[in-house]
């Protein structure tokens, strides 16, 4: 603001009271600060519960988040029934996969039957 935009009010300000600065200014607060409680520049400051809650519920929200993007769902549908070979046997099926199994095991029986005679 120049001076000669607004005679008045300088005018005005002129006659106004200057502030007094105490000699002692710096002083008192130097010892101001000096009282300060030290808190505020200790652990005690930073982990009060009022900053531990909320970050720590952060925390919890972001793990969640990257839990749930990272790994895959598990689909249970139907869908995935039909590509099950023993879900695709018929019911009339069952008695010739039950007598294939007892085949096998007689024959796995046999095998070694057959081995121990052969060398006698």
């Amino acid at each position: 603001m120049i001076r000669g935009d607004d005679q008045q009010l300088w005018d005005i300000l002129g006659h106004a009271k200057q502030p007094e600065v105490s000699p002692y200014f710096a002083r008192n607060v130097a010892r101001q600060i000096r009282q300060e409680p030290a808190s505020k520049a200790s652990w005690d400051y930073w982990f009060n519960w009022r900053r531990l809650v909320p970050a720590t519920g952060l925390a919890a929200a972001v793990t969640a988040a990257v839990l749930v993007t990272q790994h895959p769902r598990v689909q249970h549908d139907d869908a995935s029934a039909e590509f099950d070979p023993i879900a695709q046997v018929d019911p009339q099926d069952y008695e010739v996969v039950a007598d294939l199994d007892v085949l096998l095991a007689s024959e796995d029986n046999n095998l070694w039957d057959d081995d121990d005679n052969s060398s006698l």
